[in-house]
C-alpha cells in the first residue's frame, strides 16, 4: 500500500494504535484489524454465509464504535468466504415470528441504528463485496461511501419474497439510485449481478475476485493522500444534507418493519422459506 502523509509521526502513530488495540473488544462473528490508518472489518461467519444474526448486529455496532474512536481514518468492510452477507440468519429468522410487538419494535430500532450509523459514519467507508449481498446484507454493502464489487458478487433486496418489507433500507436506496431503480429492486425482490448494480449506481467499481481486497487497500491509500480534516468535514456536510429527511423517514420505516412481522403473510413467508416450498399468500 502506498504511504500516506499523516499529520503525526510514525512512532507516535504506532504508539496510539498499540494503546488503542489493548482496549479492543473480542468478537465472535467478525474480525477487526488495523493496517496503520486503515481499519478492516471482516464479517466472519463463512459457514453461515456471513448471515446477519442478532449477535452480529450487536458486534458490528461495537466494531463501528471501536473504529470511530480509533486513530484509523478509513474503514474497509468485507466478508470471509464466498459470501459478503446472505441476509438474515435462518435461526434468528425462525424466532422472529414468536417475538412480541415490543421485541419487534426493539429489533427494528436496532437495525435502523446499524444502517444509519454506517451511512453517517464520520470516517470514509469502503465496502469490498466479495460475493452475494442479500437483503440486509445488501444494505450493509451499499450504505458505505464507496462500494467495490467482485465480478462474482450478487445484490438483492429480497424481503418481499418472504412477506417482509425492505423498509429501513428504502429511504437510503432512493437517494442512491433514484425512484425507478429503487421501485424495481424493492418491489420485484430480484437479484442482480455486479455489472447491473454498477449501471444502477449501487456499485462504484467492479473488480476481479482475486484483486478485490488489494483494490480496496489501494483506494484507501489514495484517500489517505487527502486532508483528514477535509474528509471529516465533507462527510459531516453530506450527513447534514440528509438529516432532515432521514429522521422521519427512518421512524416510519421502523414502525412498518415492526408491523409487518405481525401479519399472516409474514408468518407464511418465513415458514415457506424455511420449509423450501412455495408460499400460500392470503394478503393478510
Amino acid at each position: 500500500m502506498a504511504k500516506s502523509s499523516l499529520s503525526i509521526g510514525p512512532s507516535l502513530c504506532l504508539l496510539r494504535f498499540s494503546m488503542f488495540n489493548e482496549r479492543q473488544h473480542v468478537y465472535a462473528t467478525l474480525t477487526l484489524d488495523y493496517d496503520g490508518p486503515v481499519a478492516i472489518v471482516n464479517l466472519n461467519r463463512p459457514d453461515k454465509r456471513n448471515a446477519i444474526s442478532y449477535e452480529l448486529i450487536n458486534e458490528l455496532l461495537r466494531a463501528l464504535g471501536d473504529v470511530e474512536n480509533s486513530p484509523a481514518q478509513i474503514l474497509i468492510l468485507t466478508g470471509a468466504g464466498k459470501a459478503f452477507c446472505s441476509g438474515m440468519d435462518l435461526e434468528d429468522l425462525r424466532s422472529i415470528t414468536g417475538r412480541t410487538p415490543d421485541e419487534n419494535l426493539a429489533d427494528s430500532r436496532t437495525m435502523a441504528l446499524l444502517f444509519r450509523m454506517l451511512y453517517e459514519f464520520p470516517k470514509v467507508t469502503i465496502a469490498a463485496v466479495n460475493g452475494p449481498a442479500i437483503a440486509g446484507g445488501c444494505g450493509l454493502a451499499t450504505l458505505c461511501d464507496l462500494t467495490l464489487a467482485s465480478t462474482e458478487a450478487k445484490f438483492g433486496y429480497t424481503e418481499v419474497r418472504i412477506g417482509f418489507v425492505p423498509a429501513i433500507v428504502s429511504t437510503f436506496l432512493l437517494r442512491q439510485v433514484g425512484e425507478k431503480h429503487a421501485r424495481d429492486l424493492l418491489l420485484t425482490g430480484r437479484i442482480i449481478g455486479a455489472e447491473e448494480a454498477f449501471r444502477m449506481g449501487l456499485v462504484n467499481e467492479t473488480v476481479a475476485p482475486d484483486k478485490l481486497l488489494n483494490r480496496a487497500r489501494e483506494l484507501a491509500a489514495n484517500l489517505l493522500q487527502n486532508s483528514p480534516a477535509s474528509l471529516l468535514a465533507t462527510k459531516r456536510l453530506l450527513k447534514s444534507y440528509a438529516a432532515a429527511e432521514l429522521g422521519p423517514q427512518v421512524a416510519a420505516a421502523i414502525d412498518e418493519n415492526a408491523r409487518i412481522r405481525t401479519t399472516a403473510d409474514f408468518r407464511e413467508g418465513v415458514s415457506s422459506f424455511l420449509e423450501k416450498r412455495d408460499p400460500r399468500w392470503t394478503g393478510k
